[in-house]
């Protein structure tokens, strides 16, 4: 689906009490959307592997004066099914309620054949990128079932879309993204006030894309926050109506 968004100007209070869960929060993509659904309005719960990054964006975000944030620990890769209800359970006490969640998190794992592929690798960026997201999006249904208009962003990457050499386990996984991502919508669809579709954020700064492309000059790169626009329109009221869809950031 083409979905110009060049021209989006999103509302100041877009986001004005919504409650807010991204996952990768620490550093690149998502701490640029945690940032500006903070700035919109929301409050936004801080998830990812690394409490300090974590930190600092809680600090940021309660230095600028938008609503305060909340921290929440969890690793992806070690992370079980009674991890994520325990969230789930955390959330419904403090919130009652979750209006958006962004699954931002991902392994890259390793760029080379599927023939030198290790089994290591290929696991690890299964579960992080694909069983984890269903995990946690199985166990915040309920809560995300108790918003009036509820959001679900999954990242997804040209390489689910057309596969190419020397992607291995990480096209594999956003091709099953792409996959979790339509399977849900289409049971959701006209049963739910929730959404779900995917993003693709295309060739951005980030740690994983200079990772990828070690020879690329990242000063070529659109920044995480200068891609938002997209992120905000998927997690705001304004994309109400679309479902099951995947769109690129830029």
């Amino acid at each position: 689906m083409t979905i110009s968004l060049d021209n989006y100007q999103p509302a100041a209070q877009l986001l004005e009490d919504r409650i807010v869960l991204v996952t990768g929060a620490g550093e690149g993509i998502g701490k640029a959307a945690a940032l500006a659904y903070a700035a919109h309005g929301a409050t936004v719960i801080l998830a990812g592997r690394t409490v300090a990054k974590l930190e600092q964006v809680y600090d940021l975000i309660e230095k600028t004066g938008y609503p305060q944030p909340s921290i929440y620990p969890v690793d992806l890769n070690g992370a079980g099914e009674d991890d994520f209800n325990a969230l789930r359970d955390t959330l419904e006490v403090q919130f009652g309620r979750l209006d958006g969640l962004l699954h931002n998190a991902g392994e890259l794992g390793e760029r080379t054949p599927i023939a030198n592929y290790s089994l290591s690798s290929w696991v690890k960026v299964m579960n992080v990128n694909v069983t984890a997201q269903f995990l946690l999006t199985k166990a915040l249904l309920p809560v995300l079932e108790k918003s009036r208009d509820a959001a679900i962003i999954f990242t997804s990457s040209s390489v689910g879309r057309k596969g190419r050499a020397f992607w291995g386990a990480y096209a594999v996984s956003k091709f099953a993204t792409e996959g979790l991502s339509q399977v849900l919508a289409d049971e959701l669809d006209g049963v739910s006030n929730i959404r779900v579709n995917c993003l693709n954020p295309g060739a951005t700064r980030t740690q994983m894309r200079a990772k990828a492309y070690p020879a690329e000059d990242p000063r070529t790169l659109k920044s995480p926050e200068q891609i938002m626009a997209a992120y905000l329109f998927l997690m705001g009221a304004d994309s109400k109506g679309i479902n099951g869809q995947s769109l690129d950031a830029q």
